[in-house]
């Protein structure tokens, strides 16, 4: 960042203090852990990291990344919103039939929020081997 040359951009600026708030660091990540406590901030990391899953999912989906149809064997909600929008804990059973059920936790949109038995994408977490990201329904984006 230059003093007469462009800046970085709100939405860069802003990722690098979610950045530095999920991970503890910098004058934000510092100033929110002690504000918060041990408890609380935790659970604002873990919502930060359903919500970058989210940006993750989009990027791959855009890359074309292949999705993996699973069919909702249960949801419960955990009472947190990102952006008015619930994480939920979902049990997924991939396709095949000796696919063993998953667990994810995940936001999903309160307009399509999905229900057992209905069916819904995931795509391969590039972060995690042999984890998943939920993908939505394949209707919406």
């Amino acid at each position: 960042m230059g003093f007469f040359g462009k800046g970085r951009s709100r939405e860069e600026k802003a990722a690098k203090i979610a950045e530095q708030v999920a991970g503890g660091k910098g004058f934000y990540g510092r100033t929110t852990r002690a504000a918060l406590g041990g408890e609380d901030y935790a659970k604002v990391q873990q919502s930060l990291g359903a919500y970058n899953s989210v940006a993750t999912v989009r990027q791959l989906l855009a890359m074309g990344v292949p999705t993996i149809p699973a069919v909702v064997v249960s949801i419960s909600d955990t009472g947190k919103l990102v952006n008015f929008d619930p994480v939920v804990d979902l049990v997924l059973r991939p396709a095949g039939a000796t696919a063993d059920p998953i667990t994810l936790r995940t936001i999903v949109s309160k307009l399509r929020i999905p229900r057992a038995g209905d069916q819904v994408l995931l795509i391969a977490d590039p972060a995690d081997p042999g984890g998943y990201l939920y993908a939505g329904d394949g209707v919406t984006p």
